[in-house]
């Protein structure tokens, strides 16, 4: 495993976003395209995750995101960011926080 230094870790912006819409990705079985908001923002994220959760389950729910990903087509679909996840034996689990929290809200 490589390591990073304290400094590049703080580079890395990650904030809570509330999933407003959520839909599949034409033609693509394995991605989501979520509209976010962050509060003072709002984003597209593009992510594959549709094996594990339907649109209607992450709709109203807040998760993190990296926010400061260089922006990246997937499928002909602009991501602008990246949800926050683990794989467990080939299932996508997502992070989520157990309090209600401020949407755009930095994690530190």
């Amino acid at each position: 495993m490589s390591k990073v230094t304290f400094e590049q870790f703080k580079q890395v912006e990650i904030r809570m976003g509330k999933v407003l819409e959520c839909e599949r990705v034409d033609g693509a079985d394995k991605l989501l395209k979520l509209q976010v908001d962050f509060g003072d923002f709002k984003r597209q994220i593009i992510s594959g995750i549709a094996e594990s959760f339907s649109p209607e389950d992450l709709i109203g729910r807040t998760f993190p995101f990296v926010v400061n990903l260089e922006y990246r087509k997937i499928r002909g679909e602009e991501s602008q960011g990246m949800i926050l996840a683990i794989d467990v034996e080939d299932k996508t689990v997502l992070l989520e926080p157990t309090s209600e929290v401020e949407t755009g809200a930095e994690v530190v």
